[in-house]
């Protein structure tokens, strides 16, 4: 009974020891803070602390009541410090302070009305000269020719948008002579005021002199820096920001951190411009984040930042890197028109609608691991000739989300390096464009997968295979003898199932991998058949994307079969018209010989037209065809006038016309030469050699072999017919039947009504 009372007693101890407070030394330590007074503001001002190698007012771990209540206590908090600012270059230090009240910020610098001819150097008249030290007037003189600049933009794209129905006026040169700077701020105040020609003042600015540095500070009411001008650095790394804040048309001429700031509230960093970099890694904005028409000229980094709600950056500029990699978009964001210079969004996430629309890229945009869960728009963005939008590992599902984009241009801009783990990324992506009924953007797509089959094909067949590659293959490669024999130590032990697994070998260093892991594969070994099974597949994959771009490219096809019909055409003219020069030469007229020949050009013209405007490799794509139409016929050919023909009818031609019907026919189940009856005899008739005409019908027969389709049923006759004849006939026959099957599998693919009836299920 004892120990049980005891262990009751212990029972009771330790629930009381759970529910007790924390005591001091465990709780986070909190700074503690010293209410400010104006008698405390006065001493820091007098004795202002060296940081950096500027002087900086240290009101470190305050509390700054700033509320209306304490109303007295504000102005001259405003009034004195306005005063000093003024006279000398001081930074602010509010590190670790609370700020109670509207914080009215821009109202501690000073105040500069700005005029044309004051900011253009005019110092007679003593406005800023006394004031302001040389470098801050440099400062001031790159915001005049932003301005200048950024007027000269504006008329340009002005009279752009007025579709050159307005007379155009090129701005002088003077306006982009920046001294080095290229920058344009949109829709200024300011600038109006810059470009007045009377001293009138129309505008001003509050130039805010010294270092501003906020970190960990907490604002509890609003936060006002509208139109300032910072001549030195901001520093706000984890301030937070209780109620909405306003940075409008302000100006950071030095870098700028916002590095874990928490917004709180809506922030307003609307037409604001970034001259050095500007960094907002990992800032929460809880509420509406506004940073349309901001320039950031340096390097603008929003890694792991977190947007709550709407996030906008219409119309904004960067003229450097923008890195959004790990940025989470909880609710809609906005680059419409926006200009880039490198985006990034590496493994970035947009969980409602991201809007590209007319937007500008100038390097590829980076989407490697991004997710896109509701809806992208890429419409009418234009890319530069270097930019494409690179996506390997893009996490997209076609039966929830979408991108948007111009039909037939879209689906070229998608980038993938290899087709190992991406084949789901150009399956979504191409249901996502049959879906919205954009065709040629799937087919593009398609396109860029069996490339980047082929491509595989080839290193399998081509490449090293760690798994099964001789020592002297190794060695030959690049490796040295004691990489080769530890990586045949290892295979004996378990087989490579990836090239980095070679980077666990401690003979193998980095630098070594990266020179040779592109000539390297790693799969089982091939046995012959294997090798020769794949190589078939290798080849009949070239011929399908060289001659018809994989069945996506109709008039590439159209091209390679005018180009046949034309050369094989010539061929059966000249075989039928040119037989001999003696003893009694049978040659055609100059008439003939004259028509042939410029049909043929003008065929053979228009066709290559059609494959340099449609081919992704049109030399490959006509030395393929070559390859295929030359060897062969020209064989044929040769050997025919090197034996000479010697047969009866030679004064007849070898070509025969059905005589009962003169229409256009389809002629499906033709054979190129007419059968032994005697009753097929009396039908197909002769060629008529004296006709002006004639030369047509050698392109309605090699048209009728190649497409089943023709005016006249044109074969040759069967008796006193040379062998070499009726062989090209029959090999232009044979690749009629896989060109025809080509047309049709193309056609499949790219009419609209019937791709969508065979690829959407």
């Amino acid at each position: 009974m004892r120990y049980s009372a005891l262990s009751l007693a212990s029972f009771c101890v330790l629930l009381i020891l759970l529910f007790l407070p924390l005591p001091a030394w465990t709780a986070q330590a909190q700074p503690e803070r010293t209410p400010l007074t104006l008698e405390l503001l006065q001493e820091r001002l007098r004795t202002p602390m060296l940081r950096e190698g500027n002087l900086t007012v240290d009101l470190r771990q305050m509390v700054i009541d700033l509320r209306p209540e304490n109303g007295s206590f504000r102005d001259a908090f405003y009034q004195i410090l306005r005063k000093e600012l003024g006279a000398k270059p001081l930074g602010l230090d509010f590190s670790y302070s609370l700020i109670q009240g509207d914080f009215v910020g821009s109202d501690l610098g000073l105040r500069t009305p700005l005029y044309a001819q004051v900011m253009s150097g005019d110092k007679s008249r003593g406005v800023y000269a006394p004031i302001f030290t040389a470098t801050e007037q440099e400062e001031l003189e790159r915001l005049r020719f932003v301005c200048l600049q950024s007027l000269a933009m504006s008329v340009l794209k002005s009279s752009d948008a007025c579709g050159g129905l307005r007379q155009r006026r090129k701005p002088p040169l003077r306006l982009f002579a920046t001294t080095g700077y290229a920058y344009a701020l949109p829709n200024s105040k300011d600038c109006r005021s810059l470009l007045g020609t009377q001293l009138t003042p129309v505008s001003e600015i509050t130039v805010f002199r010294g270092a501003l540095t906020l970190v960990q500070t907490r604002f509890n009411g609003e936060v006002k820096f509208l139109n300032t001008f910072f001549l030195q650095s901001v520093d706000a790394q984890n301030a937070t920001f209780l109620q909405p804040t306003n940075w409008t048309e302000t100006r950071f001429s030095r870098p700028v951190s916002f590095i874990s700031a928490n917004f709180r509230q809506a922030s307003n960093f609307q037409s604001s411009v970034f001259f050095d970099k500007a960094n907002f890694k990992q800032t929460q904005f809880q509420e509406t984040a506004d940073f349309q028409g901001s320039i950031f000229v340096n390097t603008a980094n929003f890694n792991q930042a977190n947007f709550k709600q709407l996030a906008k950056f219409s119309s904004g500029q960067w003229q450097d890197n923008a890195d959004f990699s790990d940025v989470r978009f909880s609710d809609q964001a906005q680059f419409t028109k926006a200009s880039f210079n490198q985006l990034l969004l590496t493994e970035a996430t947009f969980e409602q609608a991201v809007s590209f629309r007319e937007a500008e890229f100038n390097q590829p945009v980076n989407l490697r691991g991004a997710s896109i869960l509701n809806q992208a728009d890429f419409s009418d963005a234009r890319f530069a000739t270097a930019a494409f939008l690179s996506v390997p590992g893009l996490t997209f599902n076609s039966n929830q989300a979408k991108i948007l984009g111009n039909p037939g241009q879209i689906g070229k801009m998608f980038s993938i390096p290899t087709l190992q783990g991406n084949q789901s990324v150009l399956r979504n992506l191409g249901q996502n464009f049959r879906q919205q009924q954009q065709v040629t953007d799937a087919n593009q797509l398609e396109y860029t997968k069996q490339q980047l089959r082929l491509t595989q094909l080839s290193r399998s067949l081509m490449a090293t295979n760690i798994n099964s590659a001789t020592l002297a293959s190794l060695i030959n490669l690049g490796f040295s003898k004691s990489q080769a024999e530890a990586i045949a130590y290892r295979r004996r032990i378990k087989s490579f199932r990836n090239r980095s697994e070679l980077l666990t070998l401690a003979d193998i260093d980095l630098e070594k991998y990266m020179q040779l892991s592109d000539r390297l594969v790693v799969s089982e070994p091939l046995s012959p058949v294997a090798w020769l099974l794949q190589a078939w597949s290798w080849l009949a994959l070239s011929v399908l994307l060289l001659l018809s771009g994989y069945g996506t490219d109709f008039w590439l096809v159209f091209g390679v079969g005018g180009l046949a019909i034309a050369y094989f055409g010539l061929l059966f003219w000249l075989v039928d018209r040119y037989r001999r020069l003696y003893p009694i030469p049978i040659i055609p007229t100059f008439y003939e010989t004259t028509s042939m020949l410029i049909s043929f050009s003008l065929l053979t013209l228009f066709s290559l037209l059609a494959i340099f405007r449609n081919a992704e490799q049109p030399w490959l794509t006509l030395g393929c065809f070559l390859i295929i139409v030359i060897p062969i016929p020209i064989a044929l050919l040769f050997k025919l006038y090197q034996q000479g023909r010697y047969h009866d009818l030679m004064n007849v031609s070898y070509f025969t016309e059905d005589g009962t019907f003169r229409q256009l026919r389809l002629l499906i189940g033709r054979l190129p030469v007419i059968p032994r009856n005697e009753t097929f005899r009396e039908r197909y008739m002769p060629l008529l050699w004296n006709r002006r005409w004639n030369w047509l019908n050698y392109y309605d027969f090699s048209l009728n072999n190649l497409l089943r389709l023709g005016f006249n049923d044109i074969r040759l006759r069967d008796e006193h017919l040379p062998g070499m004849i009726s062989a090209l006939a029959w090999y232009q026959w044979s690749l009629g039947v896989i060109y025809i099957t080509l047309v049709l599998w193309t056609l499949s693919r790219t009419i609209p009504g019937l791709n969508l009836l065979i690829y959407l299920k």
